[in-house]
């Protein structure tokens, strides 16, 4: 993980306005704006969500930001200005590194941090990031926060849903997709239908859970085809039969196996 200071050359003080975070193995930006920061006092892009009081900006929004202090793909010169830049191909990061985020359009450049001097302020916020997330029934997710805390999340009650995502929780399997988003922040279902760990963690319900209580849960309550071969004490070929014929159904299945509900096994002995 790389961070960056954004700051403005034209500011006395020379304190940062917010913070770039990217994550080198996923190619993900994500920036960190301080608490109550002067919208008019930041770049254009980050001052609207300022102004919404949203302290973090998603990873597509962000790379957007980079996008525009970086020089374009499809610049007529470009590869006489990577081999300036000793690079083989074009890279965001290498570019925005080389020339550290300045642009034309305005004063403010980035400057290298180390992740440990981030304000505590930011490393609260880290408290919230998403651990792991579970896609329920009508719309509902069991998200598993970074703090400990488990909250039950209707999709559909987050007032900033975006029409992409309703049409998300309309479709069972893609809305079954759903991912953490690099470095928690959040759960997302692609590049651009996200929802963030903030508004998760605003608008979700405590659930009396702990993720080690899910751990729990499948390691004591969930069997594969050879365990569950084993309680029944029939062969594999018996078990793929019953899946079949539909008198045992898995909870998953994948291409080297089935897992089981231990209950379910249990109860074709009765």
């Amino acid at each position: 993980m790389k961070t960056f200071a954004i700051k403005d050359e034209l500011d006395k003080v020379n304190k940062p306005l917010a913070y770039l975070i990217y994550y080198e193995k996923e190619k993900h930006f994500y920036i960190e704006i301080e608490e109550n920061a002067d919208p008019w006092r930041l770049p254009m892009l980050l001052s609207t969500f300022a102004e919404r009081g949203e302290t973090t900006v998603n990873s597509y929004w962000s790379k957007i930001w980079v996008s525009q202090r970086i020089i374009p793909s499809d610049r007529q010169n470009l590869g006489q200005i990577l081999k300036e830049n000793d690079l083989d191909a074009y890279d965001e990061f290498s570019l925005l590194e080389a020339s550290l985020g300045r642009c034309a359009q305005d004063s403010f450049y980035l400057e290298n941090v180390a992740s440990n001097e981030l304000p505590k302020g930011f490393v609260k916020r880290y408290r919230y990031k998403v651990e792991d997330v579970i896609p329920l029934d009508k719309g509902s997710l069991l998200v598993f926060f970074r703090d400990g805390c488990v909250k039950k999340c209707d999709v559909m009650v987050i007032p900033v849903i975006s029409k992409r995502i309703s049409a998300v929780v309309g479709n069972e399997k893609k809305f079954n997709e759903v991912a953490i988003q690099t470095g928690g922040y959040g759960v997302s279902w692609g590049e651009n239908i996200d929802i963030s760990d903030e508004n998760l963690y605003r608008y979700g319900k405590n659930v009396p859970l702990t993720i080690n209580d899910f751990r729990n849960f499948i390691r004591y309550r969930a069997v594969n085809t050879a365990e569950a071969a084993e309680l029944l004490e029939c062969s594999r070929q018996n078990i793929e039969d019953l899946v079949r014929r539909g008198k045992l159904t898995p909870v998953k299945t994948a291409a080297k196996g089935k897992l089981f509900l231990k209950s379910d096994i249990d109860q074709r002995k009765w």
